[in-house]
């Protein structure tokens, strides 16, 4: 027996994944789905409608996960020039909106994976009831909260990828003094994304220069610079993990630091003893870095709480489309 079907979407500053699906069998399968260019379209609702209109068939709802906070049903996205509600939405679309924060729809995707949508990166004992955080970077960083009602884990966002850096050691110091004088207030959300790893790159080679201006001397070969690439972040990667620059190497191991150091920091917030869940399209392509000791070190390094931490699993999730599927089970509620 299936139930009927519903849209998701999963927005994103760069893409925006759109899906129509239905449950069978207790489970959420993608009947159709389209991935679209953010920025190539006005709003949200033209960008819908050019899906809805090749579907096979009519969602009874709808639900977007949305990057920025959703208050009273509207939205003012974050790293994208939209401004959403629901009201508008709907009278667009002809069917009933839901809007809800983009991380809290990938929480609420966490309850319908299974073990082979998780990957192992740190080891703990795990409260099946227990609060669980997830965190994900992205062309953003998003943080939201998974919390036992007594029935079900239910999910919370949050805006913590906003919150104030806080640099541990004079190198990060120095980071967040850089940014600083770039961006004013330097947010996590700075450091932790695709645009943070290029920010973190940026200062390296900075203080490269200051480095070989000093003494003449450079330090270290590097291949193409990869703020000529068209996906910079991407590029300093793909070179960090072929070897073929000390730069990118570098700048890759402290943006794997700064994730297990804030991850660390939203596992104590949240007392989150269900565990940590890595989402995002970056931490599954640097799987090898985050299994080195950077992360595990940065992650439990916060003095009397390192028990607590070493007893916090941390997974990486690698259903791309966790959002969706928790858009889809936010849409159906709505449907009812």
């Amino acid at each position: 027996m299936s139930s009927a079907p519903v849209l998701a979407g999963d927005v994103g500053g760069t893409t925006t994944r759109l899906a129509l699906c239905r449950q069978r069998g207790g489970r959420w399968r993608v009947e159709a789905s389209r991935d679209l260019p953010s920025r190539d379209h006005a709003g949200l609702a033209a960008l819908a409608r050019s899906f809805m209109d090749s579907l096979p068939a009519s969602p009874q709802a709808v639900c977007f996960g949305v990057p920025g906070p959703v208050v009273a049903g509207r939205c003012r996205t974050t790293n994208l020039p939209w401004e959403v509600d629901e009201a508008g939405l709907t009278a667009a679309l002809g069917v009933p909106v839901r809007l809800m924060n983009d991380l809290e729809a990938a929480a609420s995707g966490v309850a319908c994976l299974g073990g082979e949508d998780l990957a192992p990166i740190l080891p703990g004992q795990g409260e099946p009831q227990g609060t669980r955080a997830v965190l994900a970077a992205g062309t953003g960083l998003g943080e939201a909260a998974l919390v036992w009602d007594g029935h079900r884990h239910f999910p919370l966002a949050s805006e913590g990828g906003h919150a104030t850096f806080a640099p541990v050691g004079e190198e990060q110091a120095r980071l967040q003094r850089h940014l600083e004088r770039r961006f004013g207030h330097v947010s996590w959300e700075r450091v932790v994304s695709g645009p943070g790893l290029v920010n973190i790159y940026e200062f390296l080679r900075h203080e490269r220069v200051a480095s070989f201006v000093g003494s003449g001397e450079m330090h270290g070969k590097d291949g193409p610079d990869p703020l000529q690439d068209p996906d910079p972040p991407a590029a300093i990667s793909r070179a960090a993990l072929a070897g073929r620059s000390p730069l990118c190497d570098r700048a890759l191991d402290l943006w794997v630091e700064l994730l297990g150091a804030e991850a660390g920091n939203l596992a104590l917030k949240l007392k989150a003893t269900g565990g940590v869940y890595l989402a995002g399209g970056i931490a599954p392509r640097v799987r090898k870095r985050l299994d080195g000791p950077a992360f595990r070190r940065a992650f439990t390094g916060k003095g009397r709480m390192r028990p607590l931490l070493e007893s916090i699993p941390v997974h990486l999730i690698r259903e791309e489309r966790v959002a969706l599927l928790g858009a889809a089970c936010r849409a159906a509620e709505a449907a009812l």
